[in-house]
């Protein structure tokens, strides 16, 4: 029982439309502001803090594009000891799950008292690439520049949008049911914000912009009051995806997310009471193209591991990548005999998901854990299950248990 893995405290700044509040955050002072506020937040000695690891996917956006150690830039900034270690890793959208296994893993070999778990994606100050301009001179002709967030995915690979959207047609998910889902996140967001849900979770920040007044940015800025079903269905399909629309997924955003965790018998010590109990985190891999799925599969691996029962568990996150990804594995899951598809749906992100909330990538895997671990401290307890899918079809999940 002492060996538990617990959260001590989890935050996340609001997160951003692409080219909006945030696109002059610098990614190291991004990361640095909810590093410092995880640690203030809690009440921990920063001296107590051993590791961090942080999810970042992109460096080209860096000051320091070559080997940026965004993380340790970030801890150094946040006012870390300088004897903090930390590891910045890459695995797209997991990535902020994953830096919480990381974290989970350090604190039960004993390499740690605490450990600064999460991520930060800034997608707005993502730059233009000219390649093969070192060797190459260019004395006629053009040049192309390359957006590398045109048709976001992998070159060696079909978009992520267009497996998404076969996937779930092959798994009887209509652009239909997928237009619905993100008009429900909408309104289930707005619901859930006008009831002061995410307080616990979301730092407002101060956004200061030339000659205008400074900005308090207490919301996520991909939610739309305004949604309309019937506006959903008339959007063109992106990138030759036979179902996927910009209103059916979440926008490019920026924001960050972290997670302190420690043991349960050192919280004890310290006399801080957790705000949950981090159980396991899972990690699994599919066949690329199955993106949409992978998120159903790493649940059932976690099932397994745990010995937990779905039926147990009174919420469940499963990020937004697109609305095809929790229609499609709560419909797997209820396939594989996990419970009845309308009540799986009725447990999952009920108040709103990465449509309405906004998609970090590599912050997401955090912003889950932690939305899941309070709502369900709002409902007195419980178990609850997030899960998240990323690149080229790796999956994370992670049980979480509120006393």
């Amino acid at each position: 029982m002492n060996d538990d893995i617990v959260i001590l405290n989890a935050c996340r700044t609001p997160f951003g439309r692409f080219g909006g509040s945030l696109k002059d955050f610098d990614l190291y002072d991004l990361s640095a502001r909810i590093m410092k506020e995880v640690v203030d937040r809690a009440q921990v000695d920063p001296t107590r803090v051993d590791h961090v690891f942080w999810g970042m996917g992109d460096t080209s956006q860096c000051k320091d594009v070559y080997t940026p150690v965004a993380a340790r830039q970030a801890l150094l900034k946040a006012g870390l000891p300088d004897t903090v270690t930390s590891l910045t890793l890459d695995k797209a959208c997991v990535s902020g799950a994953s830096a919480c296994q990381l974290g989970m893993w350090a604190l039960r070999l004993g390499e740690a008292q605490a450990t600064l778990c999460g991520g930060v994606t800034c997608f707005s100050r993502q730059p233009f690439i000219y390649r093969g301009s070192r060797w190459v001179g260019h004395r006629f002709g053009d040049m192309r520049v390359e957006d590398p967030l045109f048709e976001l995915g992998y070159k060696d690979f079909k978009p992520v949008a267009v497996d998404a959207g076969e996937v779930a047609l092959e798994n009887g998910v209509t652009r239909e049911d997928q237009d619905l889902w993100a008009y429900g996140s909408h309104r289930k967001y707005g619901a859930a914000h006008g009831r002061g849900l995410f307080e616990d979770e979301m730092i407002p920040l101060v956004v200061q912009e030339p000659k205008k007044e400074p900005l308090r940015l207490h919301i996520d800025e991909q939610y739309r009051p305004d949604v309309q079903v019937e506006k959903l269905a008339r959007l063109p399909t992106v990138y030759g995806s036979p179902t996927i629309t910009a209103g059916n997924a979440p926008g490019l955003n920026d924001g960050a997310a972290a997670v302190l965790l420690t043991t349960r018998k050192r919280a004890e010590e310290w006399g801080i009471r957790p705000i949950a109990q981090l159980v396991e985190i899972v990690n699994t891999a599919m066949e690329p193209r199955y993106i949409a799925a992978v998120p159903a599969y790493a649940i059932e691996k976690l099932l397994v591991r745990t010995g937990t029962r779905l039926s147990d568990v009174r919420r469940i996150e499963i990020n937004e990548a697109f609305a095809a990804m929790p229609l499609v594995s709560t419909k797997i899951l209820s396939e594989k005999g996990h419970g009845k598809l309308e009540d799986l749906r009725e447990r999952t992100n009920v108040n709103g998901g990465a449509v309405a909330i906004g998609h970090p990538n590599t912050a997401s895997g955090a912003r889950l854990i932690m939305t899941l671990a309070y709502e369900l401290k709002r409902m007195g307890g419980g178990l609850g299950i997030a899960a998240i899918c990323g690149g080229l079809a790796q999956g994370d999940a992670a049980l979480v248990r509120v006393e």
